[in-house]
């Protein structure tokens, strides 16, 4: 891998700065909130920040990145998609119990639902990763789906996938102060004090977290190599090389290689015949 140093310290960095969001989201509902509880109270609002910043945010962000990582690329890729399918289920489980969370709240308090620029951009973030994960589960888990449309809808898939995640950290920025806003009222969000001054970094760590993320995934020479990349999940009785498309290729090269034998032979025995005649010419 090419700069192979470099990744790892974008990957340590990424680690250390979404734990530590993870860590602060807790502090925040704890010390400075009624904590956590399912009873209708703010403490089972207090559900919301935390597991979104821990699936949505910290869990996603490793899902998108599990194929950049070296020491996985020796895996097989159907395992990895296993990996990749499995950390996103997670992190849509628990975007969801968020939700629930939510909206069970707001019913308890009589508080109206779904009224703020928030919630709007929330709840589609949430439909189209569920649309994603589906779509991702359908087409390049599956053994069905055939190659070309594999290779024509990943560019999609990726470019979604990225589109998503940033997406769900703009809306967790718009939320954490939309919330500091409505609870601090002495002193005032505009007072700084100390919760806001914890909230405030909690989305700069959340802000660095995507930018790490988004740039790991976004460099093409960090990227699985494209020789791991063909080991795909063939239907049972497939050819061993797997689709028409690959064997095409393979007997394409296979021809090349001959075609290359050949003029190469041939170009040694027109050698070996100027040799013999400037031998003869000599003598």
């Amino acid at each position: 891998m090419e700069d192979y140093g470099r990744f790892l310290a974008l990957l340590a960095s990424s680690l250390l700065v979404g734990f530590v969001s993870v860590i602060l989201s807790l502090v925040w509902v704890f010390h400075y909130r009624e904590g956590l509880s399912w009873d209708g109270s703010a403490a089972e609002f207090n559900w919301h920040p935390v597991l979104i910043i821990t699936g949505f945010v910290f869990i996603q962000g490793i899902a998108i990145i599990v194929y950049r990582l070296p020491w996985t690329w020796k895996c097989s890729k159907l395992l990895m998609k296993f990996i990749h399918a499995g950390l996103n289920t997670i992190a849509m489980i628990l975007a969801i119990v968020s939700m629930v969370a939510v909206f069970d709240f707001h019913n308890a308090k009589n508080i109206p639902n779904m009224y703020s620029l928030h919630s709007w951009i929330g709840l589609t973030a949430v439909i189209f990763y569920s649309l994603q994960l589906f779509l991702g589960f359908a087409v390049f888990l599956l053994p069905f789906a055939p190659v070309r449309l594999r290779v024509a809808l990943m560019p999609i898939h990726v470019y979604s996938g990225l589109t998503i995640f940033a997406t769900v950290i703009a809306t967790a920025l718009m939320g954490i102060t939309e919330k500091l806003i409505f609870a601090l009222t002495n002193p005032a969000y505009s007072e700084s004090p100390p919760e806001a001054t914890l909230v405030n970094c909690l989305g700069l760590l959340l802000v660095i977290f995507g930018s790490l993320i988004l740039w790991m995934a976004s460099r093409p020479h960090w990227k699985r190599p494209a020789a791991e990349n063909a080991k795909i999940l063939r239907p049972i009785g497939a050819t061993p090389e797997g689709t028409e498309v690959e064997s095409t290729m393979t007997n394409s090269s296979n021809a090349d290689k001959s075609d290359l034998r050949s003029n190469t032979e041939a170009a040694r025995k027109q050698n070996i015949k100027h040799d013999e005649a400037g031998l003869r010419s000599t003598m």
